[in-house]
């Protein structure tokens, strides 16, 4: 039974229900799977892991600087092991832009770090205006505007493609 480490940075909550649902489906494959936080990943003992996976959420434009410090790190383990990563972000609601050709999230991010994941997936987020703090709330209606979002201050709604997640889980699963 493959030992799989599910690493995820999180703001909102929905790169983590992600890492959930990827932790649920991994298991139904007969993994064996721990999710943490990047907060978390110190503490954990990476050696122990057949595979690894990072997961994070863009806030701003940027991934949390966490992540790319924890690649730096342990670029060396990183690049032994079968390893993939996958960010979300709202760009990727939009279809054109959901995969790491085509989101410039992703493609930023890579120039930024010298580690090669050998599997990449980008998953479109989700708006949750009410849980918003006024600020945060009143920059991203201005973004959405901007990009042709929604922009309504009630406006809840999911883009993730769950599908999408499921098949991640497979490639996740079949690593070598």
């Amino acid at each position: 039974m493959p030992k799989i480490l599910i690493i995820y940075s999180s703001k909102d909550g929905q790169t983590l229900k992600i890492c959930q649902t990827l932790q649920r489906l991994l298991e139904s494959l007969a993994c064996e799977v721990t999710v943490v936080s990047i907060d978390g990943a110190a503490s954990i003992a990476l050696d122990d892991f057949d595979k690894i996976v990072l997961g994070a959420s863009i806030h701003y434009g940027q991934h949390n600087p966490q992540v790319p410090a924890f690649i730096a790190k342990h670029q060396a383990l990183l690049a032994q092991k079968p390893s993939a990563f996958f960010s979300v972000n709202l760009v990727a609601r939009k279809p054109e832009k959901r995969n790491a050709q085509t989101n410039p999230y992703l493609k930023k991010f890579l120039k930024q770090i010298t580690w090669q994941p050998k599997y990449l997936a980008v998953f479109a987020g989700k708006i949750d205006y009410p849980s918003y703090t006024s600020f945060d709330r009143s920059v991203i209606r201005l973004i959405m505007w901007m990009t042709k979002g929604p922009t309504d201050p009630t406006t809840v709604r999911e883009f993730t493609d769950w599908d999408e997640v499921e098949s991640f889980a497979h490639v996740i699963s079949n690593m070598r």
